[in-house]
């Protein structure tokens, strides 16, 4: 996750561009409405400026990783079909300064085989604004990453 940041940034409540948090999940938290927790805190004032259904208008699942699946997060995201997210891919994969290198951090920190759970989630303001946000869960210790690309 350390070199995904290196890419995309840290932590930020920006509510625009990239950034990659961290968190523990405990027990058997749901990864969903962690990712959703995320979101919030990325959005940061925004969320109460416009209003939660302006945020969650474009929420939804885009992406499972089913067990089984061989773990290529660049392939898998390159294979998602719902129009809106398609659009967005290109924002994580390609249009970013280094982006071998870039892919190359995803890979690491999507693609380890601690990465027991996996899912991708189409955001944005049903306006403007869209983006993805990656969200995985790192074996039994309960590490959980996420990674949030939102543009205009």
């Amino acid at each position: 996750m350390i070199q995904l940041e290196a890419f995309y940034g840290g932590p930020s409540q920006s509510g625009f561009g990239s950034a990659v948090f961290r968190e523990t999940l405990h027990g058997t938290e749901d990864l969903t409405q962690a990712a959703l927790s995320t979101y919030k805190t990325f959005v940061g004032p925004l969320w109460d400026r416009f209003g939660e259904p302006a945020w969650m208008g474009s929420w939804r699942e885009v992406y499972v990783r089913h067990p089984g699946t061989t773990p290529d997060i660049v392939a898998e995201l390159r294979t998602i079909t719902d129009p809106d997210a398609r659009l967005s891919v290109p924002l994580i994969l390609d249009a970013i300064d280094g982006p071998d290198a870039a892919r190359a951090a995803l890979s690491a920190a999507f693609d380890d085989s601690a990465v027991t759970e996996l899912r991708v989630f189409n955001l944005g303001d049903s306006a403007a604004m869209s983006g993805l946000l990656i969200a995985a869960r790192r074996g039994v210790g309960g590490e959980a990453g996420f990674l949030i690309v939102l543009m205009d």
